[in-house]
């Protein structure tokens, strides 16, 4: 195996993979186990049980169920001591949820072909599905190793240039993959603004007691316009001006307060001027297959906690929970752990407790189920899965020489 393979084996090693694991685990199991251990207090159903009685004394005022100093044994009383342990132990599965959970199955698997139809588009075919299905799950695999913030793209292009694309076509694929991401988002977030407004969009109350609704807010907005302007001087960069893009840029970014970036635009040009070279001339079709594979894909990603929260509650509004997933989403594109494991399995139960839960007592414990599934099915299967594929993967490609220009 060459030092190339080397490389990238120990940057996508299983001991790597142990810390993205462990995070999330810990993260939810933690969240799950406290959860578990609440004491509450709910009207008493039966004569067997062993009841208590509210000490309250002040006329209106209404029992808080979760302090246990509220409440004495009593004989006839009319509360009784319960943990979400023991409601949990009582909670019935219906046909419905195994449906619900099958489908969120259905859109993991339509996000992944979406991504593999993409791939094929933008490369004029050159790779069959098979390869395909092996770049995006070594693709998927590195961005569940490296932070949000930096991604999987590296890896991504040297996979794309070791199944024989050349590295200038490889660059310009993976730049103009991340563009139509981008351009969804875009899109997306005006569209679901429109069906529900944006009073809906947040949590009403500070995130773990730490961000305010209105610092999330900000928070959301400013990302939201950085990705608007740097996706649009992106597309007029490579559709109508690529080297007057790359100087305005470099121009911008030689001010002193700025300077520190100037490196990483300059490569940001470069990927401008190569992905003009390539992609400049592609016909409509072109681009409106490459889209619709990416409004498929991504869709179906967020569609798959849509279907995950039907198993376990009804009547809610599927547009409103998109539009939370796309604030979280800005929020998990700025976190510094792998794969945002951890900060993902922490924030999903924050954004979603307004939903109609049937039993709020154990909404909390639901909640974490749900964001257990959610990265056992999204996130999860592609560390294993990845691990599976890249051994056989570099000894496939090893002796590969031919390039695909």
């Amino acid at each position: 195996m060459n030092d190339t393979s080397t490389d990238i084996s120990k940057q996508l090693s299983w001991r790597k993979i142990l810390v993205p694991v462990l995070i999330g685990v810990i993260a939810a199991g933690g969240l799950l186990w406290w959860n578990l251990q609440k004491v509450t207090f709910i009207k008493a159903t039966n004569e067997t049980e062993i009841t208590f009685q509210w000490v309250g004394s002040d006329e209106g005022e209404l029992p808080d169920t979760s302090n246990a100093e509220e409440f004495r044994l009593a004989e006839n009383g009319e509360w009784a001591k319960t943990t979400p342990t023991e409601l949990l132990a009582s909670y019935q599965w219906s046909a419905g949820a195994i449906w619900a959970i099958l489908a969120a199955l259905l859109m993991v698997a339509l996000r992944d072909l979406g991504y593999m139809y993409r791939i094929r588009i933008l490369t004029d075919k050159a790779f069959s599905w098979r390869k395909s299905f092996d770049i995006i799950m070594l693709w998927e695999f590195a961005s569940a190793l490296t932070p949000s913030v930096v991604g999987g793209s590296g890896v991504a292009i040297f996979v794309l240039n070791r199944e024989g694309l050349n590295l200038g076509r490889s660059t310009a694929t993976i730049f103009v993959t991340a563009l139509l991401d981008e351009l969804f988002y875009i899109i997306c977030v005006p569209l679901v603004i429109f069906f529900i407004g944006t009073s809906n969009l947040f949590p009403k109350e500070a995130l773990f007691e730490v961000v305010s609704p209105g610092t999330l807010k900000t928070l959301f907005y400013v990302g939201y316009g950085f990705i608007l302007l740097l996706t649009t001087t992106i597309l007029l960069g490579i559709f109508f001006f690529p080297q007057g893009t790359k100087r305005f840029l470099v121009g911008v970014f030689s001010w002193r307060l700025l300077r520190r970036w100037k490196g990483r635009v300059e490569k940001l040009g470069d990927e401008i001027i190569l992905s003009s070279d390539f992609f400049r001339g592609k016909s409509l079709v072109f681009w409106l297959k490459s889209f619709g594979a990416t409004i498929v894909s991504w869709t179906a990603r967020f569609l798959t906690l849509n279907f995950i929260l039907l198993a376990f509650v009804s009547g809610f509004d599927h547009i409103e929970v998109v539009g939370r997933q796309l604030v979280m989403w800005v929020i998990l594109l700025i976190s510094v752990t792998p794969g945002s494991s951890g900060i993902a399995e922490l924030l999903m139960p924050a954004f979603f407790t307004y939903l109609p839960w049937e039993d709020p007592l154990l909404a909390p414990v639901l909640l974490v189920i749900v964001a257990i599934l959610w990265r056992l099915l999204t996130y999860f299967p592609y560390l294993f899965v990845g691990a599976a594929v890249l051994p056989s993967w570099l000894r496939r490609t090893r002796k590969r020489v031919r390039t695909v220009n």
